[in-house]
């Protein structure tokens, strides 16, 4: 594709001026303007902790010793494996505390 003399992208444009430092430094969160133009509760809604939100079932690292041959063939039934142990351990749970 050639390249025009008059290409609309490099031109300035006055509804969106390109930032400057001062502009950069005068910045503000978005999350405070929000709060000022729609109220605290809104922007506590649209606020989100880092990362992954944390489940309400989660899971226990554990240490566990299997015998090789056990753990190789789970491996070798692919993808899942770990779910597929879980779910045979919850089978042979002692008590009613099977789900």
């Amino acid at each position: 594709m050639a390249k025009r003399d008059d290409d609309p992208a490099s031109r300035s444009d006055e509804d969106n001026p390109e930032w400057t430092a001062a502009a950069v430094k005068k910045a503000r969160p978005a999350l405070d303007v929000v709060s000022e133009v729609f109220g605290p509760r809104v922007a506590d809604e649209l606020r989100r902790g880092r990362g992954r939100p944390t489940k309400v079932d989660t899971k226990v690292n554990q240490t566990l010793r299997l015998d090789a041959d056990v753990l190789e063939a789970y491996r070798q039934a692919g993808r899942g494996w770990q779910t597929r142990i879980n779910q045979v351990l919850r089978e042979n749970m002692p008590g009613d505390q099977k789900r």
